[in-house]
């Protein structure tokens, strides 16, 4: 039997991944070290996951051929924007809303590795998800 899980229960499960990765290696590394540890934290859990997941740029509805790469992707619905820097800026919260925009996926999730306290580093993208 297939249990189809909503972006929401999807989410709630990939927080846990983020504290149980940043409980486990602190912060300081590197994005890859933090994307792969996240990757199999989540498999872990029981969800499917992809890594470095195409993103295709179109524009006029024509594909131009390049893209973005989606860090990770989960049960095809949510996207994971992780990244290990000084601080998340504007730009880094609208290139997840684009990613959506681009996937026609609903939730996205960005977080920064590189903090003190990784509650406030973790940042929920929402475009057109129902209530």
């Amino acid at each position: 039997m297939c249990v189809v899980m909503t972006e929401n229960e999807i989410s709630y499960i990939i927080r846990g991944s983020i504290f149980n990765v940043y409980n486990e290696l602190g912060p300081g590394l590197l994005e890859t070290v933090y994307r792969t540890a996240l990757h199999q934290d989540i498999v872990g859990a029981g969800l499917k996951v992809r890594s470095e997941v195409p993103v295709p740029a179109i524009y006029k509805g024509i594909d131009m051929g390049i893209g973005y790469r989606a860090d990770l992707v989960v049960e095809n619905k949510v996207i994971i924007e992780v990244k290990s820097i000084e601080a998340i800026h504007k730009v880094h919260h609208k290139q997840v809303l684009t990613y959506l925009r681009l996937t026609n996926f609903h939730l996205g999730i960005l977080v920064n590795f590189n903090t003190e306290v990784i509650k406030n580093q973790i940042f929920r993208k929402v475009l057109g998800l129902p209530e």
